[in-house]
């Protein structure tokens, strides 16, 4: 392939996506190691093995490369069966979540009902007045819809029960329709994922340290979030450093874990195509809006990297409809179901999730990547510029020193 037709297709699609092969056959997994084999029988029986579930790309003697397994004719068969096998067990798995996550909600409904149904009569209209059976239920059916702990259990169903258990229902369905002809149309989309996972993302990496930093932090005796959060009356108040530490705290570790997954796919994301300068640049920059609109619309205290994380979301979204042609159609509908997500949450967790926050950070992140980025017709990846290292940079060093603040608050140096 030439030159020129190398760079009419984004970098994920070249021919020369992945690593040249070795001789003969094998498979390489998840960690890149490799696992040689002596012919393509042998290759589709080890797809098969149901330890070898982490196959990321293969080899053949024909190809001069490494690619998909889908992109092996003679592997189809195989696939097939592989593929039957992954998507049963998704969705038994699924099911047993479910099932648990709806036992842990139920539980917690009941003890909600229960707790009100025995509360009510102390807060008759009357000292000794007897409420009767329908205002009891009243005043339980208000102690439900009211729990804090009944929403984190509602939440907790949602993120780990339902959505896993739909998404693993819906992939069973589609084997139904599988076929080579519709493994073809996947290719691109596969292709990008599986070059996406295989990119480093070393500012994200920082970023990601940075986080865990603080959160140790957090570990340490005391109250950490009424000490670097943000505060709302503190930071209207003169303390406006609050607005860039509390980012990097967080309110439990279902929290922390959450928000650390999506930093690590988002970060790695916009670090690869938008180039790392836009990393710091964007986190810092929807956080501080998200937390400045939080502080104007929420009164309870806020922490996390929501805003931010909105913020880089926002960002893609915006950066790569512009850039069309940088990432396949399916991609970017991934991220367009990340906002509904984070949409349904907000709704069901609206008591204790910083509605504020997210949406501030959001648009944000689409704001400046509608000022930064023109549209473009063109495959390859934009550069980045002197000017946009030194700014990255400067960012970089203030969200490095705002953790530093954050754990110097926390540790009461």
């Amino acid at each position: 392939m030439t030159d020129a037709h190398l760079e009419a297709a984004p970098v994920w699609a070249r021919a020369d996506t992945f690593a040249p092969a070795p001789a003969g056959w094998g498979w390489m997994d998840m960690k890149q190691r490799a696992h040689p084999c002596d012919s393509l029988e042998a290759l589709a029986t080890a797809m098969l093995d149901e330890r070898n579930r982490a196959i990321l790309l293969v080899w053949t003697p024909d190809a001069p490369r490494l690619c998909l397994p889908e992109e092996i004719a003679g592997l189809s068969a195989a696939m097939a069966m592989a593929r039957e096998r992954w998507t049963r067990e998704d969705l038994d798995t699924a099911v047993y979540r479910l099932r648990w996550f709806g036992l842990l909600l139920a539980s917690f409904a009941a003890i909600a009902f229960y707790n009100g149904m025995h509360a009510s009569p102390q807060f008759a209209a009357r000292p000794g007045q007897l409420l009767d059976f329908l205002a009891r239920l009243a005043f339980a059916s208000k102690a439900l819809l009211g729990s804090t702990a009944l929403g984190l259990a509602l939440l907790m169903f949602v993120v780990f029960g339902f959505i896993p258990w739909y998404q693993a229902r819906k992939r069973r369905a589609e084997l139904a329709t599988w076929s080579a002809e519709a493994a073809s149309i996947r290719i691109p989309a596969l292709r990008f994922e599986t070059w996406l996972e295989l990119q480093r993302a070393p500012v994200a990496l920082v970023l990601l340290g940075l986080m865990c930093l603080v959160g140790l932090a957090q570990l340490l005796p005391g109250d950490s979030i009424a000490t670097a959060g943000l505060v709302k009356k503190a930071y209207l108040h003169g303390e406006g450093w609050r607005l860039f530490t509390a980012p990097f705290l967080h309110g439990n570790l279902v929290h922390f874990l959450m928000n650390m997954a999506a930093l690590t796919y988002l970060g790695k994301r916009l670090e690869v195509f938008a180039r790392w300068p836009h990393l710091p640049m964007v986190f810092l920059f929807a956080a501080v809006v998200g937390g400045a609109a939080s502080a104007r619309l929420v009164s309870a205290t806020s922490v996390g990297a929501s805003g931010g994380l909105m913020g880089w979301l926002g960002f893609l979204i915006v950066f790569e409809t512009l850039h069309s042609k940088l990432v396949p159609r399916t991609a970017r509908r991934r991220l367009m179901a990340g906002v509904l997500f984070t949409a349904i949450i907000g709704v069901l967790g609206y008591r204790f999730i910083d509605n504020a926050a997210h949406l501030g950070g959001l648009l944000a992140g689409m704001t400046y990547a509608a000022i930064v980025f023109p549209k473009s017709a063109s495959p390859k990846r934009p550069a980045s510029t002197l000017t946009d290292r030194l700014a990255g940079a400067g960012a970089l060093g203030v969200l490095g020193v705002a953790a530093g603040l954050a754990v110097w608050r926390i540790a009461g140096v």
